[in-house]
Order: structure tokens, then sequence, then C-alpha cells
């Protein structure tokens, strides 16, 4: 029995940190990431390989965006090399006052987002907000996302990737912002990623 509350102890300990570690920052109101995401197609053959997992860039990337909500994976397909999801907003979508009015929650690698009456168009929700499977390039790149904290203003710059594993399973990455729903999510190889101070527009 004892040996059952010391483990609860640590299961709720470790659950607190990590809630502090990751807690929502608030944001005054006011455009924080103004610009689209920027890519360029790349050209085809090159490979990069991660374990059982096969990289092939189609594009490079870069972006700064509000991180809407973040959540972490162990068990699905993608866990191995893609432990974090972040759903990013940009334009009217990284201001307070227009976020206030929605809710935003993610599962099962998709974003989904809520409102009782709409702040702007909901076309402009779709295409300046994306869900992105992030894939850590290097150890700087993987300590980084595991301290974004929903709130935060980040700078992203890497390549949108498709994802073969040996046993042919694959995943697809988007290469628009204008989609939605299964498919639609962008697979991002991050070689860097950083917080960035910014003002309010």
């Amino acid at each position: 029995m004892r040996v059952w509350l010391v483990l609860l102890l640590l299961v709720c300990t470790w659950g607190g940190y990590s809630w502090w570690k990751h807690r929502p920052l608030h944001n005054q109101p006011g455009v924080l990431a103004a610009e689209v995401p920027e890519q360029e197609p790349v050209g085809g053959g090159t490979t990069l390989s991660r374990g059982h997992f096969t990289l092939s860039p189609r594009a490079t990337f870069a972006m700064t965006a509000r991180v809407l909500s973040r959540e972490d994976y162990q068990l699905d397909d993608l866990a191995p090399i893609a432990p974090t999801d972040l759903a990013l907003g940009w334009g009217r979508m990284s201001d307070s006052a227009v976020l206030d009015h929605i809710r935003i929650s993610q599962s099962n690698r998709f974003y989904y987002w809520y409102t009782d009456q709409f702040p702007i168009p909901r076309h402009e929700i779709e295409d300046s907000s994306a869900n992105m499977h992030m894939i850590p390039a290097n150890d700087e790149a993987a300590r980084a996302l595991r301290d974004v904290r929903t709130g935060e203003v980040v700078h992203v710059e890497g390549f949108l990737v498709d994802v073969k594993r040996d046993d042919g399973w694959h995943w697809n990455t988007s290469l628009t912002r204008e989609d939605t729903g299964a498919g639609g999510c962008e697979i991002v190889l991050v070689e860097s990623l950083r917080d960035e101070a910014v003002a309010a527009q």
C-alpha cells in the first residue's frame, strides 16, 4: 500500500511540475506574429534517415507564430520522431482579442477550435492557424520544443517533410496553409526554434 502512495505522489508531483513548466503565457491584445509562413520547394531525391523512418524534404520552411496549444505524444505511429504537436497562429490568430473568443484543443494529432460567435471570418481562422507535427533535427531543437509554452511567440526554421517507415507506413506533409482536416497538417523538421520577443501591433 505504501508503494502505491509513493507512486501516486510521484505522479502528482510530476504532473504539477509539467503543468508549471508549460503553464500558458498571457498576452495583451494585438497581433504578435503578423507575417505568413514562408516556404520554398526543394528538389526531390534527398532523404534523411531517423531510425526506422526516412524523411523526404519537400520545402524549406520558416515562420514566426504564436503557440495556441501544445500536445505531447508517446504511443502513436509518429511519436518516435515527432513527440510534440504545436497548434500555431499568425496574423489575427495571434491576437488575444481574437483568441479570447475561440476555444482551442488538440487530440489524436488534430487541432480543434470552437467559437460561439466568430470574431473574424471562418476562413481566416482556418488559413491563419495550423496544427504542426514537430520533428527535432538536433538536441538543441529538442530541448527548445520541450520548453515551449502556450501563448509564447516562437520563430521556427527547418523543412516540411514527408515521412515513411521501414514497413511502408507513411505520412505526407501539407504544403499549403489553406487546407483543413486529415492531411492538412504540416510535418516540420525543426532545425531551430527560439522564443521571439515581439510587441503587439
